[in-house]
């Protein structure tokens, strides 16, 4: 199938670009969607205002701490990725945030636990947990992008189910009550194939084996799909869980 040269450019700018932490403003206008309906930061706030300490798991770059300050003056970000831990310290030190590879190994430290696309480990959560403490969780569920990697004839995102409602039995089962539950597959669109290329570098479990040589042939028919209709659009996962402990 023939396409315009500037595949090969888009592609190649999409490689070059250096990634780090959870910051995707390259993609600004270039892929939009797979927001769901509530905001994340606009649930955590309230929690927030009020609280003596946090946990925040898997934080990443410290991008979402960061836009949630003022934060507790007890504030501690867990981030095991080892490219994003230098990240995180250069962002959230000034906001007086320890920055740690492994979860804090005491009891009933946090009034708060934050968890946006990263580990759900309840029996953890319930042991960090102080006795009234609430845990927010956003988190990306089993069906994420499935039907991408069907289009780009890739293995399924993800080996096992998981899903809101696993979710609730397992923190049901250490002894958290739910408080709040949600489930919503939104739309993820792109606008060019460089686009799409940075997802899957951004994201490397999607798709384990990448790379736009091994996939070039069913990269270069949905480039074929965006230039035709002027975007491509494949389905996000997104669950929200809010528990707290009794």
């Amino acid at each position: 199938m023939r396409t315009s040269p500037d595949y090969g450019r888009l592609v190649d700018e999409a490689v070059g670009v250096q990634i780090t932490g959870w910051e995707f403003a390259w993609l600004d206008g270039r892929a939009v969607g797979s927001d769901p309906s509530w905001s994340y930061p606009g649930l955590a706030r309230p929690l927030l205002r009020h609280a003596g300490s946090l946990l925040d798991l898997d934080t990443g770059g410290g991008e979402l701490l960061v836009e949630l300050t003022p934060l507790p003056a007890h504030t501690v970000a867990v981030e095991s990725w080892a490219s994003n831990v230098p990240v995180a310290r250069d962002r959230l030190t000034p906001f007086g945030v320890s920055v740690v590879t492994e979860l804090p190994g005491g009891e009933n430290e946090f009034d708060v636990v934050l968890s946006r696309h990263g580990r759900l480990p309840a029996e953890d959560i319930a042991r960090l947990l102080k006795p009234g403490g609430t845990l927010l969780s956003q988190q990306v569920g089993s069906d994420d992008l499935k039907d991408l990697n069907a289009e780009l004839g890739a293995p399924p995102p993800y080996a096992t189910s998981w899903t809101a409602a696993k979710a609730v039995a397992a923190l049901e089962a250490a002894g958290l009550t739910v408080t709040d539950v949600r489930e919503e597959r939104p739309a993820l669109t792109f606008h060019d194939i460089g686009a799409l290329v940075y997802q899957l570098r951004a994201v490397p479990w999607q798709i384990r084996d990448f790379t736009p040589q091994r996939y070039d042939r069913a990269l270069r028919r949905i480039d074929a799909i965006i230039r035709t209709h002027g975007h491509y659009a494949a389905t996000a996962h997104r669950f929200l869980v809010q528990a707290s402990r009794p």
